[in-house]
């Protein structure tokens, strides 16, 4: 007479448990099932975005060639789209110009500096230095194109004694400015990351700091600089309002450092507010649009690459 009782409380308290854990088991697995389905969601809704920009641009620009030929494009330099006449071989080499002269101005002194915050800097002063880096990255780019107009054109015409200061050379000056503090600290953390035994062992072999250094490190994190370079070279190719304030805006071939003169985005910027839609002059800046898209996108694919053979490394 007790057995029976006993024995049926026990069931239903094995029955409710196991209940228990089905159900558990059930929310578990609906939540993965959630979470798997908003990360799925989410990378297709950034695909879709990013081809229907590419779509967009391309589908716009292409409607250029169908007054403009290829060669005229993308080889003449007349752009006097009163006159349609849509040459963007000034805005395209001005674009590559600013963007190597740059590059020359900004890699050395980065890399010079990346080198004396990793291995040469005290540690107390290392904490100091590295955080007013980081803050330089943040700056919007308005004010550094500012104080170009404000501080450096004065400056250049004082020094060169020229009547115009604003050029390429004002503009690579501003860009290094902006680009240096990201070349830098990515180079730091690449050269931090060469393990102590390369030096160590560099040293044993009698080797001095200079040699240790240009031999050894720089060889070890040259996939890291590179990829800083890289980035930096990404940032000064699709900057826009710190070189609209000092490159002058003028449609004529960067043959001087002071000659006033344009790029794809502060072209594209000047001109896009008071242009019809259904214009080829709108298709002409679209189709610069789509130019600084397919090189944004190309320097990042060059950038995953040597990501993934410094994570290899």
């Amino acid at each position: 007479m007790i057995d029976i009782p006993v024995s049926s409380e026990l069931g239903r308290s094995l029955e409710h448990s196991s209940g228990r854990k089905f159900s558990r088991k059930a929310r578990l697995s609906f939540y993965n099932r959630t979470f798997r389905i908003i990360c799925i969601a989410s990378a297709v809704f950034v695909c879709v975005i990013l081809f229907s920009i590419l779509f967009l641009m391309g589908r716009t620009g292409v409607l250029t060639f169908e007054t403009v030929s290829v060669k005229d494009f993308f080889f003449s330099t007349e752009w006097v789209p009163e006159n349609d006449q849509y040459g963007a071989f000034i805005f395209i080499f001005g674009t590559f110009a600013l963007t190597l002269l740059t590059m020359v101005i900004s890699v050395p002194l980065s890399v010079i500096i990346a080198i004396f915050l990793s291995e040469m800097t005290p540690a107390w002063l290392k904490t100091m230095l590295r955080p007013v880096l980081d803050l330089l990255v943040g700056i919007p780019s308005v004010v550094y194109g500012f104080l170009g107009m404000t501080v450096l054109i004065p400056m250049l015409r004082t020094v060169t004694g020229t009547n115009m200061g604003d050029g390429i050379l004002a503009a690579a000056i501003v860009l290094t400015i902006m680009t240096l503090p990201t070349i830098s600290r990515i180079t730091d953390d690449s050269i931090v990351a060469v393990p102590k035994k390369f030096r160590d062992a560099s040293y044993a072999l009698g080797s001095t700091r200079f040699q240790t250094i240009v031999r050894v490190v720089l060889p070890a994190a040259k996939s890291g600089i590179l990829y800083a370079v890289i980035l930096g070279m990404a940032r000064a190719i699709g900057e826009t309002m710190a070189v609209v304030m000092v490159i002058g805006n003028t449609p004529q071939l960067a043959d001087a450092l002071f000659k006033p003169t344009a790029v794809l985005t502060s072209n594209i910027v000047m001109q896009i507010a008071n242009v019809p839609f259904d214009s080829a002059w709108n298709y002409a800046l679209y189709m610069m649009g789509f130019i600084l898209l397919i090189i944004s996108l190309l320097m990042i694919v060059i950038v995953r690459l040597f990501q993934g053979r410094g994570v290899k490394s």
